[in-house]
């Protein structure tokens, strides 16, 4: 099947492509800094083609050049409407460097993966750039930068607070979490001429406001004050205090407003809007995306990402694991918004009518894999819960975990003609199906799913995250106990050895997350040694904004505790857990049983490293350690 889109069938990004479609202003310009790919997968699409459903004219502008005399944020003009600013589908500053804050050497967002199209801080230069060439124009900015940015968070990269995104940006209004509800309503009222100071209503937004001139009234929503920024600048425990708060309402039904102020302004965060029902959702990704990056690219390589969720489909968001160190709830919430079977369908036969479709889905999930139409039983219930994750520290008795939706959606979109093969890409959570009662198997189809997707849909490799094996660390974590883990992996191999399959299990697992130290970090070497296996992918904890595990790593205090916990933080100590990883290789054993031995820990090293003469620690300089 021959491909015979025209140029008008993606959002026009030049002045050409606008007169093409008989336009001479846009009403709406969204930049961003990724590369333009008509895909639901990517934030700036939606929105422009959410807001192009309204009736609106909407150009992109993507990855605008910062750096020259400013033409690319010329050449479009003057919105109508409003400028919507993003850095992109991912944080700019985890975009750009690693953990160890070493900068990349690409970006998976750029046509043939090159590096240095966007700026640091992405979201603040775009906007900035923008109110200095069009003052009178309304800056809207949003995506995940701007949404985890929201609020007074520490920066891992310039190792400070630093103030909502909002203040540093000069923007004048910010939306938080999955914008398309928010920047509709901000739409309609900029078109009815109401100034942008004015917008204080719209739920999932957040604004400034001088002080003391704040309208308690607005909606009915109760108001809740946390620690300034300038307190959370002199008190560290003050400043961990602030999160319990913000996490408690982001995951409310019925949440209240947050006000903090900020030198001469209140900073407000109003409430997210209402989870979005199974029409909502559909809508958005029933768009006319052509589903292919703009044709501009074609002369500049492939774009990663995109090829990456190419030939797969997102049938969900939310997820209620509420990880310490995942944005995920903190974005999109922690309640789960689901496609219907026949929206999931249809798109999935949308692909394998595309030319280059071979038959294979690379993945049929969402945040979680196997989250999909998991709700509380009694809405009444949810609505009064303000608890952080559903199923940590244990699984709340009201939450369905019924895996037949997924069992028989899996089955449906396997039979569409044209596709050969479905894998599960995303990440399973593994503890919402093992270590169950005989009762509760039978009900929720947890047997017959675990064996429908371990047959069916691994494609020799599933990829799951226990993250560590210390009970203490995955408290903190807010993660299942490893004894799962080992349940589950002894599921998979007596299931596909049945089936006469040959696949493994490769697991994920972090260092130098807050609470982590070296012995942890052993006895997890020795933990991965009986198992087995000999990780080759690791990860050292990068701190990010709006989680738990960010907060306690900058203020050393459990925000919901208070108390101190221990955090690996220089370089020398995150490069120390970090090697535990590489236990087998001989060049880490001297280090390794050097270590243990100083922490009066020998009995793992015993375990862990091949019995032979080790060279007694004080032979060894520092400077030859940090080096290795």
């Amino acid at each position: 099947m021959v491909d015979k889109r025209k140029i008008t069938d993606w959002l026009p990004t030049t002045v050409k492509e606008m007169e093409m479609r008989g336009w001479k202003q846009p009403d709406i310009i969204i930049i961003s800094g990724d590369a333009y790919v008509d895909h639901p997968g990517f934030g700036h699409a939606v929105i422009g083609r959410i807001l192009e459903k309204q009736g609106y004219k909407v150009a992109i502008l993507p990855q605008p050049n910062w750096r020259d005399d400013l033409r690319d944020f010329k050449k479009l003009g003057k919105p109508r409407l409003f400028f919507g600013v993003a850095a992109g589908c991912m944080d700019s500053m985890v975009n750009h460097y690693t953990a160890n804050k070493r900068l990349r050497s690409d970006d998976a967002y750029t046509p043939g993966g090159e590096a240095g199209f966007r700026p640091d801080y992405a979201t603040i230069v775009y906007s900035k750039i923008l109110k200095e060439l069009y003052p009178d124009t309304p800056v809207i900015i949003g995506g995940i930068e701007a949404s985890l940015r929201r609020v007074t968070h520490y920066d891992y990269w310039s190792d400070r607070l630093k103030p909502s995104i909002l203040f540093e940006s000069n923007a004048d209004l910010l939306v938080y979490g999955m914008g398309e509800q928010a920047i509709i309503e901000i739409a309609k009222q900029l078109d009815e001429n109401i100034p942008i100071i004015k917008i204080i209503n719209i739920p999932q937004t957040t604004y400034k406001q001088e002080l003391p001139n704040l309208d308690y009234t607005i909606n009915d929503w109760k108001t809740i004050e946390i620690v300034s920024h300038e307190q959370c600048l002199t008190d560290k425990k003050a400043y961990a205090s602030n999160f319990k708060i913000i996490e408690e309402e982001s995951n409310k039904m019925n949440a209240s407003r947050i006000i903090q102020k900020n030198g001469s302004h209140f900073l407000v965060i109003n409430p997210p809007f209402p989870v979005m029902s199974e029409n909502q959702i559909d809508n958005s990704f029933d768009l006319p995306y052509t589903r292919l990056p703009h044709p501009k690219y074609e002369k500049r390589g492939a774009i990663p990402a995109f090829e990456m969720i190419k030939f797969s489909v997102n049938i969900h968001r939310g997820c209620f694991g509420g990880c310490a160190f995942c944005t995920i709830s903190a974005h999109q919430g922690k309640f789960i918004s689901s496609r219907s079977e026949s929206s999931i369908l249809n798109e999935l036969e949308n692909i394998s009518y595309m030319p280059d479709f071979k038959g294979y889905i690379s993945d049929l999930g969402g945040p979680s894999a196997n989250m999909y139409k998991m709700k509380g039983k009694d809405e009444i219930i949810c609505i009064k819960c303000k608890r952080y994750s559903c199923i940590h520290p244990s699984k709340c008795t009201n939450l369905n975990t019924n895996h037949y939706p997924l069992i028989n959606l899996y089955s449906k979109a396997s039979e569409i003609k044209g596709i050969k093969k479905i894998f599960i890409g995303s990440g399973i959570r593994y503890d919402l199906f093992v270590g169950k009662t005989h009762q509760e198997i039978i009900e929720n189809g947890y047997d017959i799913y675990a064996k429908k997707l371990i047959t069916n849909h691994v494609s020799g490799r599933l990829k799951v995250a226990p993250e560590h094996s210390s009970d203490a660390v995955l408290k903190l974590m807010r993660k299942p106990s490893f004894k799962l883990f080992y349940e589950f992996k002894t599921k998979f191999e007596r299931i596909s050895r049945d089936a006469g399959l040959n696949q493994q299990i490769i697991p994920y697992f972090i260092s130098s997350h807050p609470g982590c130290d070296l012995a942890d970090m052993a006895l997890l070497a020795l933990e991965t040694k009986k198992t087995g296996f000999k990780p080759e992918q690791v990860q050292d904890f990068t701190p990010t904004p709006m989680t738990l595990a960010t907060e306690i790593y900058y203020s050393g205090y459990h925000p919901y505790t208070l108390e101190k916990v221990y955090v690996a933080k220089t370089p020398v100590q995150k490069l120390d857990q970090k090697r535990f990883f590489f236990w087998y290789k001989s060049e880490n054993h001297q280090w390794i049983h050097n270590s243990l031995k100083r922490i009066n820990k020998e009995d793992i090293a015993i375990k862990l490293l091949p019995q032979k003469k080790y060279t007694p620690q004080n032979t060894i300089s520092k400077s030859k350690i940090r080096k290795k």
